[in-house]
């Protein structure tokens, strides 16, 4: 026992609800008593730090898109929306975060986003970054604020906003 001898005193925690559980079963009524404050406060805090690790562990990484990290190279949609206008024309637009390299930006190749040649997007030479799907036409619009793709009487008008 050493030098500890002197600070060993057993506690006595009340708790509502606990005397029903040491009545009914002797066993847990001797661990209760014998177990010192030192032993509860470690337990405590034992159960807390497990607590934290499953709730950390339980956060999908897409949760905090300022953590989420984007491969180099490389754009991801993190944001749609949908509606239509009066005139029963649907409008999307999407919101991407792209991480790309050096001379390049965030544009639209095959309708999907992209990497693209800077140069392309400040001279805004979109129909050079491909951005309809194979079979399409590509036009930009008249006040070369984005492009159109068509396909027979389907006709496809995305407009960039920075």
């Amino acid at each position: 026992m050493g030098i500890w001898n002197n600070y060993e005193k057993p506690t006595e925690i009340i708790v509502s609800g606990w005397n029903k559980i040491l009545t009914k079963s002797p066993r847990m009524r001797f661990c209760a008593k014998s177990m010192l404050l030192s032993d509860w406060l470690f337990l405590v805090y034992v159960l807390m730090v497990c607590c934290k690790l499953l709730s950390a562990s339980s956060h999908h990484p897409r949760g905090h898109t300022g953590q989420h990290q984007v491969k180099q190279g490389t754009c991801e949609v993190v944001a749609v929306h949908r509606c239509c206008n009066k005139n029963r024309i649907e409008e999307r637009s999407q919101t991407v975060k792209c991480s790309c390299f050096p001379g390049q930006v965030a544009g639209t190749t095959r309708a999907q986003p992209s990497c693209v040649e800077a140069s392309i997007v400040l001279q805004k030479w979109w129909c050079h970054m491909n951005p309809c799907l194979d079979g399409e036409d590509c036009k930009v619009l008249p006040d070369y604020s984005g492009w159109s793709c068509s396909s027979g009487n389907k006709v496809k008008t995305t407009k960039v906003t920075r």
